[in-house]
Parts: structure tokens; sequence; C-alpha cells
């Protein structure tokens, strides 16, 4: 335990800490803060206290190169590459010199440091723009402007409307009554109604001018910094008192200050340590699963290549110990070299030789390709958003391939999925229903709303007769309809300029408010017991007597009003659930409303019930001194209240049923089942409350109604049923987690085929507490355990692995997953355990700063350019403008680019081992002397000239399919899913493929040259015809290859075929030539071979047959393809085809119509609203606007229609 003293002038307490609260701020005091160290490492401490500069940046000017550096060469070849270099320098065993090596690999990784150097440049201007932002911060007794990087803990921050608070603050004050101060959060948890906080009372009296600021020495001892944004436990310690803090005085660094003109605050926590950047993660050095395949494979060829080396080393010693005496001519006994020695040399030298057989070329080529794809992605118009006037954007080019091999997707909702924008839609009254009925938008009429000027020429209403019923006066239900939206709330209202504005707690409310607004039924100005609604112009003020507030187990609101003629009423409005439970017997338009109900929840619309009933005034007296004595007793006060709020919430009269949607981004639905026919499964990870996240997924096809839910509690019975059957994850006794879980005889989980997950933040943190728990309670018995049993750790390892196995497992037998209330930490969590137990690529795709964790954790992250800000683009590897373009990016941008990346990679590792193999074959008939069967200009023009191009070509344009034929079958994707294109098995083939290749390539010339004159009597039998022979072979050979694996033909992979035989005679004859040989006679030895072997028509006949047997191999493996793997290769059939447009065509909607399994969601606030707030006056301004509301009435009455202005008194 730890001990403070907390002093104020002459009184002195003590205060003890548990072990989580040892953090210490003192207001005004910077000095005390930047002097307290910590332990870092060893005898050395740093600042206990952060600064405010943040940095998401990888480099600075110092660890750039060595970072950078030591990032590359965990690639294995770049590593090779540098052997390669260091064994070239040594001249014992250098065959070429050593910068013909150096200068490509520092091409190599020069251009992949500019291309970090520049992402990195990005992040830093970002970093710069947020750390350079302005704030006003307390400097002894005024004001001063400061960055925000130079904000320290115990500063007194003022912010102003609309600012975003810097820093995780202490509220202090505000120029609200009783120091209200309204946030809006969207940038941590994405929701963007607004919440509240409240200062101290104790502050708020006594600390809210400048002087009193100044004079401020409150002391803060509080939790340490952590990741969880929705509790925060402290205490402040000021003038000998002590004063509870939590999470409702506390305003985090990334909230936006709203509705508040002026609020003061002291820094608790900053920088890093502030809870939103605690949530961030830390960056993660992302490689494709391809990527790392190709390391292992390159380990792989290396192996080869060393076990190559040391066979013909070998074979060189032996040679020279058996043949050398026989040869002085080789001068080899002067050397006084033992055979083991120049065996090894030999080994060197044969590395260097052969090191063709990977090429530097396949890395620069490799990322020029990504690059390209890029491109594409950054080019493709289809993915263009003309309204934002934003393409989408590769931000990271070395993931291409990845998009096409995606598994699981997880989304956030708000602004990813959704809009966020609510709006009225359709509603029934007196069982009727108004609005378009059919979606007929182009022919429907729409509602002319010029006539009110209060009306905000957004909503869009498609049903004239209502507007009509209305203004008529004739149906007193419509009128009670309305005029119940307008009073049944807990919505702020401000007067600006003329015009109104609500502040809600969530944005239903607002549509709701907004709706009645439209119709004539608006809301102006509320105190603390009336509310003034203006009614088609006629201007009222009705006493609210009681406030029944909503919460998530009441799932509704009810008001309780007193006309100007002493009637009272409550109104009613929630779930229909809970509504039908309370109407009176014998309710009209009961079953007309409910079929209303079936046909809102089959539009996918979010529903809500109103009621009213008339209370007699003196059961209200009676009830409400009740209300009143419960609410002041100490104990069982909410059991009290509700049961009296059940009291008179009966007998209603049913008014009627309002029908919200909630908008979903442009093609969120058929976006989301053309991935799913894709094999690809969504998991929805929210903020928001369960309810809403449910209603969302059924509105964008993820749930349906033939889905049975599960949550929690059925994932936790599941876990119990395994622990008791005692199943462990050990020694792989259970080959998977879903046959131990069908073997814990669970049968509801299990037994549905079509299910859903629902899960909540609250039961992550459950689940992840028992883990730790668990662990925490084996690992203090470890000790002891290993002295008897050294596994004993192993085996806790082991449990703890089976029980968050077996939870996965769970999560991924269902259709869908969504997990509701999460915080950001919790989504990065969520997406790190699919990672950690399944072998799948996974992508997350946000657009806000509470998803940047769960975009770097992902594989793949995936930033929408929204309305929350950039952070998540910034984070991000790719960006969009709209969740409806993730379609195109992975099934036609990520499906090419797996297919054109494999195909590349198949491609030139044949052309690589088959060109590498012939080397071999030679050197066991020239005495294993190292001399190459081919030219030297051959080799050094073969990677780059003779078959360089189609093979680029081949990796950046070549397609299986068109793009709208990938759409219409998306069963397709799989390929990648399965990663059937290039695996350890198409390695292997590649590699026995070569092999033959190289073995026709070099013993049919051999053995036609073996012995032979052409008919001028000119030898065509010695070294040089040979290798200009073999060397034409295999140029032809390879690209005749490649003409086999294009499926797309254009006019530049023919012209490149043309291009790189084209090349290859016009080389050789000029390397050949006379006039070289002349010019340089050491560096052109080859005089004239080329102009004599080719016109011989022997050497053309050789070179045909060395072709036409070299396409047996060839042709037998991709009709061996072709015959078992027709339907999964990346080859779309016609029965496929007419398949997937007979399913597309047939899609049935996922509602039934009268289905009674879902009917509504009541998408209020998860938290209590803001009634106990408006019934103390605590929300309700001092001040109220001069004559803001009479002037908009009074121009409001103007616009009314003659005789339809009758303005009552107001009553305040």
């Amino acid at each position: 335990m730890t001990t403070f003293e907390c002093s104020n002038s002459n009184n002195f307490e003590t205060f003890q800490l548990r072990k989580d609260q040892t953090w210490e701020v003192r207001a005004n005091n910077r000095r005390y803060h930047t002097q307290v160290k910590e332990p870092f490492f060893l005898c050395f401490k740093t600042r206990k206290y952060a600064g405010n500069e943040i940095k998401t940046s990888k480099y600075n000017v110092v660890t750039f190169l060595p970072r950078n550096l030591f990032e590359q060469f965990q690639r294995v070849a770049n590593f090779y590459y540098l052997l390669i270099v260091i064994l070239q320098a040594v001249p014992a065993i250098t065959t070429l010199p050593w910068y013909t090596t150096m200068i490509p690999l520092t091409f190599v990784l020069g251009i992949t440091a500019v291309k970090d150097l520049i992402d990195d440049i990005a992040r830093h201007k970002s970093d710069k723009e947020i750390n350079n932002r302005p704030c006003d911060v307390l400097v002894e007794k005024s004001f001063t402007i400061a960055k925000w990087k130079e904000l320290q803990v115990g500063d007194v921050v003022c912010l102003k409307k609309d600012d975003f608070v810097p820093a995780d603050l202490f509220l202090l004050s505000s120029s609200e009554p009783n120091s209200l101060c309204y946030v809006e959060t969207a940038e941590i948890d994405g929701e963007t109604n607004l919440k509240y906080r409240q200062a101290l009372s104790v502050t708020h009296d006594e600390v809210n001018t400048v002087d009193q600021l100044a004079r401020f020495d409150g002391r803060i001892i509080c939790e340490k910094p952590n990741c969880d944004l929705h509790s925060f436990t402290g205490t402040l310690f000021w003038k000998g008192q002590e004063f509870s803090l939590d999470n409702e005085q506390i305003l985090l660094r990334g909230c936006r200050i709203r509705n508040t003109e002026k609020c003061y605050g002291v820094v608790l926590f900053a920088g890093v340590d502030t809870k939103i950047m605690k949530n961030s993660g830390r960056y993660i050095l992302k490689k494709t699963r391809i990527e790392r395949l190709m390391n292992r494979v390159v380990f792989l060829v290396l192996l080869i290549l060393a076990g190559l080396s040391f066979c013909l080393a070998a074979g060189g010693a032996a040679w020279d110990e058996k043949f050398g005496k026989k040869a002085p001519y080789l001068d080899i006994e002067s050397e006084n070299f033992s055979p083991g020695y120049r065996g090894f040399l030999s080994f060197w030298g044969y590395v260097i030789i052969l090191n063709s057989i990977l090429p530097m070329s396949l890395y620069v080529t490799f990322e020029l390709l990504h690059v390209v794809q890029s491109f594409f992605i950054n080019w493709d118009i289809k993915m263009y958003c003309d309204e934002r006037d934003s393409p989408a954007k590769a931000r990271t080019t070395t993931l291409n391939e990845e998009l096409g091999q995606i598994k699981y997707i997880f989304s956030d909702k708000t602004g990813t999925l959704t809009q966020n924008i609510m709006t009225f839609k359709k509603c029934s009254i007196g069982g009727r229903i108004y609005g378009n009925q059919f979606d007929d938008v182009k022919n429907a009429k729409v509602v002319d709303f010029s006539w009110n000027t209060f009306a905000d020429e957004k909503l869009k209403f498609y049903d004239c007769s209502l507007l009509e019923l209305i203004r008529s006066g004739d149906d007193p239900g419509v009128h009670e309809f309305f005029k119940l939206l307008a009073v049944c709330h807990t919505v702020m209202v401000e007067a600006k300029d003329g015009q109104l504005t609500y502040q809600a707690a969530s944005p239903d409310e607002e549509a709701l408010v907004t709706a009645a607004r439209n119709f004539g039924y608006v809301f102006l100005s509320r105190t603390q017991d009336t509310i003034t609604i203006s009614e088609l112009g006629v201007q009222r003020t009705y006493t609210v007597l009681a406030m029944l507030d909503f919460n998530s187990f009441r799932k509704r609101m009810s008001v309780i009003l007193e006309d100007s003629e002493g009637k009272i009423k409550l109104y009613s409005k929630g779930a229909d659930a809970v509504i039908y439970e309370r109407l009176c017997p014998n309710c009209p338009h009961k079953e007309s409303t409910q079929m209303a109900l079936d046909y809102f929840a089959a539009e996918t619309l979010r529903t809500l019930c109103l009621a009213y009933k008339e209370v007699e005034e003196s059961y209200f007296k009676d009830w409400n001194q009740r209300h009143h004595k419960a609410s002041v007793i100490l104990q069982n006060r909410g059991r009290l209240l509700d049961e009296l709020y059940e009291e008179i919430e009966r007998d209603l009269v049913l008014i009627g049923a309002t029908a919200i949607e909630d908008k979903l981004q442009d093609g969120v639905p058929e976006t989301i089942q053309n991935l799913k026919e894709a094999d690809i499964k969504i998991w929805v990870l929210t903020g928001d409350k369960k309810e809403t996240a449910i209603n969302i997924g059924y509105s964008c096809k993820l749930l349906s109604d033939r889905m049975v839910l599960f949550d929690g509690h059925d994932i936790s019975k599941a876990l119990e049923k395994l622990q008791k059957s005692n199943y462990m994850y050990k020694d792989n006794n259970i080959a998977t987690i879903s046959g131990a879980i069908s073997n814990s005889e669970q049968p509801d989980l299990l037994s549905c085929d079509n299910k859903a997950l629902i899960i909540t933040g609250s039961f992550l943190n459950k689940f992840t507490r028992r883990l730790k728990q668990s662990k925490r309670k084996k690992t203090s018995c470890w000790k002891l355990r290993t002295v008897i049993n050294p596994k004993s750790r192993e085996e806790v390892d082991c449990e703890e692995e089976a029980h968050e196995r077996a939870f996965v497992e769970l999560a991924c037998l269902c259709k869908s997953v969504i997990c509701c209330r999460v915080t950001p930490k919790q989504k990065a969590m969520v997406v790190q355990l699919v990672k950690k137990y399944k072998n799948a690529i996974t992508l997350a795709i946000g657009d806000g700063a509470n998803d940047v964790n769960m975009l770097k954790t992902a594989h793949i992250g995936v930033g929408i350019s929204g309305q929350e800000g950039m952070q998540a683009v910034l984070s991000s590897d790719y960006s969009l403008a709209q969740f409806r373009y993730l379609e195109r990016l992975l099934l036609v941008h990520g499906r090419w680019s797996y297919l054109r990346i494999c195909k590349f990679l198949r491609y030139f590792l044949y052309k690589t081992f088959t060109f590498s193999f012939v080397q071999i074959w030679f050197a066991f008939f020239s005495g294993f002397s190292g001399l190459s069967v081919f030219e030297k200009w051959c080799i050094s023009f073969y990677k780059v000239a003779y078959s360089w191009l189609p093979v680029l070509l081949l990796g950046a344009l070549d397609q299986d399919i068109s793009d709208k034929l990938i759409t219409k079958c998306p069963k397709l994707y799989k390929i990648g899913q399965c990663n059937e294109l290039f695996n350890y098995r198409i390695f292997l083939i590649t590699l026995f493929h070569g092999l033959l290749s190289s073995v026709v390539i070099f013993f049919i010339p051999y053995g036609a040259f073996l012995d032979t004159t052409g008919k001028d009597g000119i030898a065509v039998s010695d070294y040089q015809s040979l290798s200009t022979t073999i060397g034409t072979a295999v140029v032809i050979s390879v690209n005749i290859e490649v003409m086999l694996e294009i499926s797309y033909w254009t006019v530049p992979t023919v012209l490149s075929i043309i291009i790189s035989l084209a090349l290859y005679f016009c080389i050789t004859f000029l390397t050949q030539s006379t006039f070289l040989t002349q010019l340089a006679p050491d560096m052109f030895q080859f005089h004239g071979a080329a102009l004599n072997i080719f016109k011989q028509p022997y050497v053309w006949l050789t070179i045909l047959l060395t072709i036409a047997v070299n396409f047996i191999p060839s042709i037998t493996i991709r009709l061996i393809w072709r015959v078992f793997h027709s339907k999964t290769a990346g080859r779309a059939t016609y029965e496929n085809l007419n398949k997937s447009q007979q399913t597309s065509n047939n899609k049935a909607t996922h509602f039934r119509r009268g289905s009674t399994q879902r009917r509504s969601a009541y998408a209020f606030s998860q938290d209590k609203g803001y009634a106990d707030l408006i019934t103390s006056g605590a929300s309700i301004r001092k001040k109220r606007p001069a004559s803001g509301t009479n002037t908009i009435t009074n121009t409001f009455s103007q616009s009314m229609p003659e005789g339809e202005t009758d303005v009552v008194q107001e009553r305040f």
C-alpha cells in the first residue's frame, strides 16, 4: 500500500490507496509533475507524467536507417543477396564483380526505403497537425494560447464550443447551469448523440472565474492510465475535504464540446497516457501470406542451392583428384592446394555461379507488380465517389494479393455500414399506414413543406394525404400522434439566427421531433416544469407534471402533462412489446397496427408504438404523493419507482406507430450478400447498444428472420460444459474444437445450422477477466508444482489456450457475429483472437479513431473517409469512400491481384529453375570446372530482356474472367481463401517441371551435337554452337510457356512475346558479331557462332524437337489440373455462372410478412435519459433568449392561412 498526504493550509490528511490508484495530480503545479521520475531500465529513470505530444510515426532521423534495414533484412532473399555480395568480394572464389549484385540490391533496398519514408512522412504531418492545434491554457492569472503538445499534467485548460478535448481532463466548471457539459464522442465510440458530463457542485460554486481557477490547488488521486473508456475512479482533496470522482466528471481526449459555450478542466492524463491513445494500439509490420510463404520457399531454394553446390564441388574435387594429372594444360598442380580446399573454394564458386536460381529481378518485379496493381486500384473509376470527390487509394502497396484471400471481415457500424442519419419514413395512425407503401419513389410525390417556415427542408415524405389530413383537423388521432412526438422527449433546443437547433440524446429522438416539426407540431422551448410547442401555428404551453424516463429495462418513456384547461394526459412511446402489454382491453386498431409493425419490420425500419391515456386529477394527486415519497427513500428506491411507473402506465390507448430508417450506406445489403456468397464471414464490432446493432444487422442482411440468435450466456454454458468434460488442448488428443463441442452434449448452440451470435463488451470483459484470474491462480501454484511436474507451466498455457480456442471456434461456427458496446481495445482483441486461432486472413474496416487499433491489428485495414475524421484513413492500408466499394476491392482487384501474383511466381520460378538446372547438367560434362553452358551475355540479358517483359505483363494484366462475371459468381473468390494457386505443392510441381524442362533442353541438343557437321562442312558440335543452340531453345521454350499461362490476351502481351524473341536474336547476333569481337575480344568471345548455326537446318530441327518434347510435361500437367481442379482453379464455367445468375434473380428477402419474431427495436440511448436533468432544472439555462421564441413563432403564425392562427397565452 501507498500513503499520500493531502494538505491544505493547516489541515493534513492521509489517504490510503489501492494498488491500482497510484496517480497523483496537482493542479497548477507543473514543477511537481516534471520532477517526478520512475524506474525505466536498471538504474535509469524516466518521467512518470508524459507530455501531451503524440507520435504515430514509425521512424525519426536517427532510427530510420537501422530500423528500416532491419525490417527489410527480415526478408530471407535480401540477406542472401548480401551474402552473395560478401562472397563476390573474396578474390579466391569470385567469378563475378561484387558490384554486379550490390548495385541492384542497393536499388531494391532504396526503393523500399523511399516508399516507407513517404508513408511515414504522411504520419509525421498528421501528428504535427494534431500536436500544433491551439488551446487556452492558464498561465499564472490569465489564459494564453498554447499548442496541444505543450500541455502538461496539472494544467488548467479552457475549452469552447466545438473544440476537441486535447487531453483527459477533470471537469471543474462550465458556463452551463450546474456546470453541465455536453460532449460528442464520435471519435471514441462512433456515437454522434450527445452525452453530458457534470462538474462537482463544490468546484461549480467556487472555481468558475480566472482568479479562482488560478488559486485552485486541489490534488487528484486516481487510477493509473488505462484503456477503460467507460469507468474512472478517483478522489479530489481540496480545502481539507475529500470528494469522490467518477466518469461523470471526466472529459476524454477526442471528445468534442457541444452545446456548451465554455468549460474548464485540469489535465489528468496527457499524450500516450490518455485513454484513447491507450486504445490505439502499436504499429505492426504487416506481411502477406504469399510473402511469408516466399520467405520459406526462398529458404528451400537456398537449401537446394547449397546441396547442389556441395555435390558439384565434391564432384569437382573428385575429378581433379582422378583426372587432374592427366590434364596438365589445366595447371591444377601449380596451385599447391589440397583437393579438399579446392573443393571448398569450388563450393562457394558454384554458389555464386548458381545464384541465378534466385535472381534479384524476382523481387524487383515483385515490388513493381505491387505498385502497378496499386495504381489500378487508385485509377478505378468504379470505386470513385462523386459526392465526396474521393477515389479509392492503396496507401500500402505490398498487401494487394492478400485482398484476394480474405476470410473474415470485421466492420464498424456507425459511419461504415450506416450514415448515422435517422429519417422519418412511414407511420401508422389509427390502423392506416402513411408513406409510400410500395417504395416507388420515382413516381411518388414528395410532400411540400414550403408552407411551414420551421421545416428543415431535409425530410422527404411520400404521402400527401397525411398532410392534408393534418391541416383539415378532421382526425383527432393524427393531432394526438404528432403532439406526442412534440412533447414526449428529452431533446434540448436552441434558437440561433431565427432557426431552431435540436440536440438529442439519440438521433432517433431528433428524427421524431424533427418530423413533428415539419408537419407543423414544433417543439419551441422548455423550462424545468413546462414545455412549449406550436401546434399548426398555435403556441401552447403545457405543464410537465412528471417525466418517466427511459432506461434499457423499461424500453419506453412517458410524460404526464396538464393543459390550460386542467386536463391531465399521459403520453408514452416505446417498443411495441412493452406498449402492447399495457394497452387497455378492447383497444381499437390493435390488430391493424400490429400488421403495420410487421410491414415496417419487413422493410427493416426501426419502429416505436405511441399511446396515451387521460388521468383523473384525484388519482394523479395520490400517485404523485407516493411518487415523491419513493423518490427520496434511501432503500429500494429504484424498485418502488418502477412499480409506480408500472401502475400509471396501464390501460393505454394506442395511437399508432412510427417507422424510422437508419440510413445505410448505399449498396450495403447487396455488398454484404455478395461477400457472404464468396464465403467471407462478416463480424460487426460496434460501440452502439445491443438493440441498435441487431436492428442494423437485419437492415443490412447480416441477420435474417430464419436465423436463431444466441448471446454470451449461450457461449458461457457451452464453455462450462466443455470444462466439465475435461477438454484440454494438448498432445492433439482431439483433432478439432468442433469435435469436442459436439461431444459435450450442447443441444441448443450446435443443433442449429443457421445461427448468429450477439455478444456484448461486458461479456468480453468477464471472459478475459476470468481467463486472467484463472491464469493468476494457477500461476501462483506453479513454482510448487514444477518441482513435482516440470510440465505444469505448459499445462497452464494449454488450458488457457483451449478456453480461448473453444470460444473462437464457437463464434466462428455462427453465420454472423455482432459484438456491441465494445471498446476500441476489445475490437482489436476480437480480431487478434481470430488471427491467433484461425488460419485465415482478416480485414478490418472502419471510419473513426475508435477503429484505429482494430485496423492495425487485422491483416488488412481499410479506412472509410467518412464524417468522423481522417484518423482511420491515416492508419489504414487502403481507403474507400463507401463500404459498397469493398466488394469490388476484394472480389475484383483482390482476386485479380492474387491470381496474377501466383501466376507470376509460378512462371518466374519455372523459367529460373529451367535456366539454372541446365548449368548443373553441363557441369558433369565440363569436368566440374564451373564453366557456364551459356554465353555470359545471354546470362545477363536473360533476366532483363529475353523473358522479363512477358512475365511482367502476365503479373500486371492477366485475368481469367471479367469483373462483371466475378461479381455474378462470387464463389470463385474461394480459390484465394484456400490458397490453391501458390503453395508448397505448387512449388514442388514447378520445381519438378523446371527440372524436366532442363533435362529436355540440355540433353536433346547435346545428343544431337555429339558428333555432327553441317552441310557446308563447318562443325556445329563445338562448345559455342551448343551454347547458342541451348540458349535459343531455353528462350523460345519459356516464352511459349508464358503463352500457355496467359488467360487474357491484349496487344501489350502479344507485343511482349514478339519483343522478347526479337531482342534475343538481335542481341545474340550483335554480341557474336565480328565488329564487337574485334573491338573487345575478351568480352565478346563467341565470334560468328550465331551466324554459323542459324543457317544450318539441322540446328533448327534440333531446336524445334527440343521445344516440342518440352511441351509434353507442360501440357500433361495442365490437363491434370483442368480435370481435377476445373471448378476451383479460378476458371468460371457456364454452369457456375448460370447457377449464380439464377440465385441472384431468385434472392428472396430475409423478412417474411407477418413475422412476429422481430417487430421493432427501441433505439434510444443505452444509458438513462435526460429526464432527471430536465425536471431538476439542471439543464435549463438561467437566461432564456430575449425574444427568439416569440419572433420565430410570430413569423410562423404569419405564414399560416387565415383562421388557423389562435395564439394562446404562454404560461411560464
